[in-house]
């Protein structure tokens, strides 16, 4: 089991990063890579969990130890596997992620992709009281959004954006309908309109 890797950060897609060490490009499936923008080309530290099925052997990658710590919570959620629970952790609004389980608040929790009422009962019955040692004030505030922005003839960060919210499982006509909405936004980051996206994916 790894626990995390160090090495140089050389590709970004929107489902997944690429980090080398030792002349080994490792594929780590991310809740929103392109938080890590900025960090491209340069060493970066990402906590890692090996999940492995009949088919294939998977690394996630986390920006935090609080973070994979979630997750681990998640995926013992009958109902939640590795990928429904990235797409959980791509809204950056982790306390009020585990406010609506303490208060039973299922609606909130259908509201991402793949979890229907049942698995948000289940979410809220497996989970509740028991992420009081997740120290919430290490999900925020972590990356900085000051990034150079694209080639003003066209928007790849908005594009790019899109594709991330396809790959976290949201359908065709969420996405759509938030897009309309990014649109209207002031140019921003790829991470910056996927934050932006996720929050009107959860209103």
């Amino acid at each position: 089991m790894y626990e995390y890797i160090k090495g140089i950060l050389t590709h970004i897609y929107p489902s997944y990063l690429v980090v080398e060490t030792n002349g080994v490009g490792y594929h780590l499936l991310m809740a929103n890579p392109f938080r890590y923008t900025d960090y491209h080309g340069q060493e970066v530290m990402i906590y890692l969990y090996q999940n492995v099925t009949q088919d294939a052997i998977q690394l996630f990658g986390f920006k935090s130890h609080e973070e994979k710590g979630l997750f681990l919570k998640l995926i013992n959620v009958s109902g939640i596997g590795p990928k429904s629970a990235l797409a959980i952790l791509a809204n950056e609004d982790h306390l009020g992620l585990i406010r609506a389980i303490e208060q039973e608040d299922t609606a909130f929790l259908q509201k991402f992709p793949g979890v229907g009422k049942k698995t948000a009962s289940q979410i809220v019955l497996d989970l509740k009281g028991k992420l009081s040692e997740l120290s919430v004030d290490q999900f925020t505030g972590q990356l900085s959004e000051e990034l150079k922005l694209d080639d003003p003839k066209q928007n790849l960060s908005l594009e790019e954006a899109i594709e991330a919210l396809y790959a976290l499982g949201y359908a065709k006509r969420e996405v759509a309908k938030v897009s309309k909405a990014l649109e209207k936004m002031e140019k921003t980051t790829t991470d910056g309109y996927i934050r932006e996206g996720l929050k009107l994916l959860m209103k």
